[in-house]
């Protein structure tokens, strides 16, 4: 009887366990059911198993239960739409293994989440929490993983996380964390991979780092740490990868980097770090990646470097380093990148570069590297990249780089290599970019360039190339960018060029072809954005061909022997912004249509035979970005247009925005910087790039006439103003004053008159003033940069007075019948009273220097005033005695 008694007692217990799990186990289901009916996408596809009446443990989707109690969730990539503050941490004090990761789930961590005492593994990565890590999270003593990376983190890293001691992996990079790195950091003795880069983080790197004996991987970069490396990291003897990149680091690279045998990679780029490389780098034979990249370092590569067999990436660019490349480094037979671009190392390149057959990119350019390019590197078969751009480089191309069958994109420009362009060059199929320009290159173009199919970029530019440009340029059907501008090509433009339907940069400027612009050219405008074939012997009239659609960006022609009209069809080019027609000979009206063109930023159409008056223009928003405007040496007639002026709302606006200099143009390898012709200041400049800040005018040199209207002071942007040699009349008006960045003012050769404003005077920029020939009178206003301006500024104004023009407008002398005997004797008093106030010394100095400049019978002249003078002040003093004594 007592066996089945104790059983019955065995049973009932294990029916008391049984009802108590399944109790617990429907608590946690319906907090979670509560959590699921907070997220905004209740459609869930992947959570639709969560429902009340199917089995949270067996059926649920990423629940997994231990004993009837939920120990582990993994909804990651779930695409859960809710609040992380709503999550039921404290219902689910079992949970071991935590993963919400690549959700939308927002809000804060909550402070509560400290309840979760069993946790091992927490995952919340690439979500949107924001707030602080709450230092509850220290309180999880048995967690030994926590990725939280990839979120919008803020505030500090809490020390209590310090108290993780069997911690392996913290993974809280990209964030918005600030604040420095606690100390405590040290405690995490069991941590293996640390990773806190890509956030805000400041401060020194904690020494107490380095007692983190356990460490593989350090990543610290995209910080704004500063202060030196601390030599402690030097303990760190497992370390494998060591990311200190992109932070104010400064200091030297402490020696003791060179005890880390099991680096693999070390990456210090664009830091502030000085000094030598150290040759104890070399101790490092496991390393295959370092990068040093954008910082301060000097002196030469250690030859050391050659040491690491294993490296595959060399990164030091953008540095000071000086001296030859060593030739220990042709021993890096596993280098598939070598970037030293950007410093000032010397000498030639060593044959040994090329012994490394598995390189892949090689940037050498921006150095001081001469001697010629070694032929060697023909055995690099793998080479996609070569640039040696900016250096003194000499000779003759090797055929050799024929040979480099992978060769997508060569730099060779800005050198000066001699002789022509190496037919080999044709075997280079793979060949995408080629920058071979401002360099001595002669002869043709070689017509083996047409077998290079993949081409899309061609710089040739600013070389002596001759002949004609290849027919068989055609057959380059993917060619997008087409600059031969700046050589000696003759010849016609042949029009099979139209056919090069990808082309969208053509730039054949500055050579001696001839003939007429091929009519077909204006049905490229679906796709040519930059045409410019400016100074050559180009004549005929422009192609009528311009349709709708038209992409054409920049159109300069100028200097050429065009004639005719300007085509109305380019109307049709509504992206145009660059017009350059000028030195030419076309012969019309102003094209009143230009209006029509709501992004013209440049118009040139200086010397050519343009004529009339400019009407009143229609159109409130044209010109709204025009910004050069050159209608010099022509014949246009009429007043000076006040709706033009008022519609230049560019010219009209100050960018207080702009902290760097921006261009007109597109950047990047494959665009463009415009350039343009402009006088100012007296002379003529070419401006290869067109500063979005420089605003001009110049309608100089024409028959405008009337008054300048004041409407001109409220082109407050405005860097220079030219209406030189017309026929305008009246005063300069006071607006001008509001002219506060004007740097260049020419009015000269009108029939202005009335006195200079005084108030031009405030214009602190002004460097450049002439006001000469015209009928202004009264007196030069003084002061600023008015005291700058030579004689030659007010010339031929006989109505004006100052000292810059050597009419006083107040005198010591009462007027005498001799104006220049006064004169004389004027300068003469001006050079005693100098004396006098700065010494006698100075004085005596000064009228040596009259004297010796001149004929000296004006000093007699003086004397003999002075003699007068002084006989007749004696004779009044002797009558007035003789009165006295009567």
């Amino acid at each position: 009887m007592m066996v089945p008694k104790i059983f019955s007692i065995f049973q009932f217990l294990n029916f008391l366990c049984l009802f108590t799990v399944t109790f617990a186990s429907t608590e946690e289901a319906i907090a979670l059911l509560k959590w699921k009916a907070t997220f905004k996408n209740q459609n869930n596809s992947l959570l639709a198993s969560w429902t009340q009446s199917s089995n949270a443990c067996r059926d649920w989707y990423g629940v997994t239960c231990f004993n009837g109690r939920v120990n582990k969730l993994d909804i990651r990539g779930a695409n859960v739409i809710g609040i992380l503050y709503d999550f039921p941490f404290s219902t689910l004090p079992f949970l071991e293994y935590v993963d919400l990761s690549m959700n939308n789930l927002s809000g804060v961590i909550p402070p509560h989440i400290g309840n979760l005492t069993n946790l091992v593994y927490l995952d919340l990565h690439t979500n949107h929490i924001s707030g602080i890590i709450p230092p509850q999270i220290g309180s999880l003593a048995k967690l030994q993983t926590i990725y939280m990376y990839d979120n919008l983190l803020n505030g500090s890293i809490p020390s209590s996380l310090g108290n993780l001691t069997k911690l392996s992996i913290l993974y809280i990079y990209q964030n918005n964390l600030f604040g420095s790195i606690p100390s405590e950091i040290g405690d995490l003795r069991s941590l293996a991979y640390l990773d806190l880069s890509t956030n805000s983080l400041n401060g020194s790197i904690p020494s107490e780092i380095g007692d983190l004996r356990s460490l593989a991987y350090l990543g610290l970069s995209t910080n704004s740490l500063n202060g030196s490396i601390p030599t402690s990291l030097g303990n760190l003897t497992s370390l494998s990868s060591l990311y200190l990149h992109e932070n104010n680091l400064s200091g030297l690279i402490p020696e003791e980097i060179s005890y880390l045998t099991s680096l693999t990679r070390l990456n210090l780029r664009i830091n502030s770090l000085n000094g030598s490389i150290p040759a104890s780098l070399g101790n490092l034979t496991n390393l295959s990646f370092l990068d040093l990249f954008q910082n301060n370092f000097s002196g030469s590569i250690p030859k050391e470097i050659g040491h690491l067999r294993s490296l595959s990436e060399l990164i030091l660019g953008k540095n000071s380093l000086n001296g030859p490349i060593p030739v220990s480094l042709g021993n890096l037979t596993s280098l598939t990148s070598l970037y030293l671009r950007e410093n000032h190392l010397s000498s030639s390149i060593p044959e040994e570069i090329g012994y490394l057959t598995n390189l892949s990119y090689l940037d050498l350019s921006t150095n001081f590297l001469n001697g010629s390019i070694p032929a060697s590197l023909g055995n690099l078969n793998n080479l996609y990249l070569l640039s040696l751009y900016a250096n003194n480089l000499s000779g003759y191309v090797p055929s050799e780089l024929g040979n480099l069958k992978s060769l997508v994109t060569m730099f060779l420009f800005d050198n000066k290599l001699i002789g022509s362009i190496s037919a080999s060059f044709g075997k280079l199929r793979n060949l995408q970019w080629m920058y071979l320009h401002r360099n001595n290159f002669t002869k043709k173009i070689p017509s083996s360039f047409c077998n290079l199919m993949k081409l899309e970029v061609v710089y040739l530019g600013r070389n002596n190339l001759r002949g004609e440009i290849p027919q068989c340029l055609v057959n380059i059907s993917g060619l997008q960018v087409l600059k031969i501008a700046y050589n000696n090509l003759i010849e016609e433009i042949p029009p099979s060029i139209c056919n090069l339907t990808s082309l969208r940069i053509l730039d054949l400027g500055k050579n001696n072809l001839k003939g007429a612009i091929p009519q077909c050219i204006g049905n490229m405008g679906g796709h040519l954005e930059v045409l410019h074939i400016h100074q050559n012997n180009l004549y005929g009239t422009l192609p009528e061909t311009f349709s709708n659609g038209s992409v054409l960006r920049s159109l300069d022609l100028h200097d050429n022997e065009l004639e005719g009209k300007i085509p109305r069809s380019l109307a049709n080019c509504k992206n145009l912004e660059i017009l350059d027609l000028g030195d030419n000979h076309f012969n019309d009206t102003f094209p009143i249509w230009f209006e029509t063109l709501p992004n013209l930023k440049v118009l040139s159409l200086r010397s050519n035979k343009l004529h009339g008056s400019i009407r009143a223009l229609s159109n409130e928003n044209m010109f709204y970005e025009l910004r050069i405007i050159d209608l010099s040496y022509n014949a246009f007639t009429g007043n000076l247009s006040t709706s033009l002026f008022q519609k230049l709302k560019a010219m009209r606006t100050i960018d207080q925005t702009t902290k760097v200099p921006t261009y007109l143009g597109k950047s990047g390898e494959r665009d463009y910087n415009d350039s343009v012709t402009v006088s100012t200041k007296g002379m003529e400049y070419e401006l290869d790039k067109i500063s979005t800040l420089f605003k001009t005018i110049d309608l100089s040199s024409n028959k405008f006439e009337g008054h300048i209207p004041s409407s001109l002071g409220d082109l407050i942007a405005l860097r220079v103003l030219n209406l030189s040699h017309n026929r305008l009349q009246g005063n300069i008006p006071s607006s001008l004053e509001s002219l506060s960045l004007v740097e260049s003012l020419d009015l000269s050769f009108n029939q202005l008159s009335g006195e200079i404003p005084q108030q031009l005077v405030a214009r602190t920029f002004l460097s450049f003033l002439n006001l000469s020939h015209n009928n202004l009178q009264g007196c030069i206003p003084q002061g600023h940069q008015f005291a700058t301006f030579e004689n030659n500024s007010y010339e031929g104004n006989d109505g004006l007075q100052g000292f810059s023009v050597s009419k006083g407008c107040e005198s010591i002398w009462p007027p005498e019948t001799n104006n220049g005997d006064y004169e004389f004797l004027n300068d003469f008093w001006k050079a005693a009273l100098m004396g006098y106030g700065s010494g006698l010394c100075i004085g005596v100095s000064i009228i040596y220097i009259m004297i010796s400049t001149g004929n000296l019978k004006w000093l007699a002249r003086i004397f003999e005033k002075l003699e007068q003078k002084i006989i007749m002040r004696q004779k009044e003093t002797a009558k007035s005695k003789a009165k006295q004594k009567k």
